[in-house]
């Protein structure tokens, strides 16, 4: 797949405010990497995202560099495999989630929509499927994220599957 983009400062806020705090004087202790240990933080709150959404990956792995993750792992479908993907781009402070995950059933990629001010499920059901009774199926391939046909949000990113 590859790397995807994502507004930066639309989506869920996980990391909270990043503020710097002045350090204390330190007595004889070896340097502490705040920076080192915000990030591995961070990567810890993303892999939580993932775990609570209940999406399967082997071996996950994350790397965040800027306003960047990688992911790494496998899962058994490209269903899960694009979950994990909006999961980790619909953060607040992701700009882009470089995809590196591996499936072992493939299958056709879904396509993905951003929510625009205005959308609707049914609205973006009419625009891909021409039907906009079709919403349940853009919901359903959205779920676990998505836990109310009602609540989507600008600059949100969703999958829109083949029916």
């Amino acid at each position: 797949m590859g790397l995807f983009s994502f507004l930066k400062n639309a989506g869920a806020k996980v990391f909270g405010k990043s503020e710097k705090k002045e350090a204390a004087p330190e007595v004889e202790m070896a340097p502490i990497d705040h920076e080192t240990v915000l990030r591995n933080q961070q990567m810890m709150l993303l892999k939580g995202v993932v775990n609570s959404l209940g999406l399967e990956v082997e071996n996950l792995a994350l790397d965040l560099r800027d306003d960047t993750v990688v992911v790494y792992g496998s899962v058994d479908t490209q269903s899960e495999k694009e979950k994990v993907v909006l999961a980790l781009g619909n953060v607040a402070g992701i700009a882009t989630v470089d995809d590196r995950l591996t499936v072992e059933n493939p299958e056709p990629e879904a396509q993905f929509h951003t929510v625009q001010r205005g959308d609707s499920l049914s609205k973006i059901s009419k625009k891909y499927y021409g039907d906009p009774m079709k919403y349940n199926a853009i919901f359903e391939a959205n779920r676990p994220m998505l836990k109310n046909v009602d609540l989507i949000y600008p600059g949100q990113v969703l999958r829109i599957p083949a029916l």
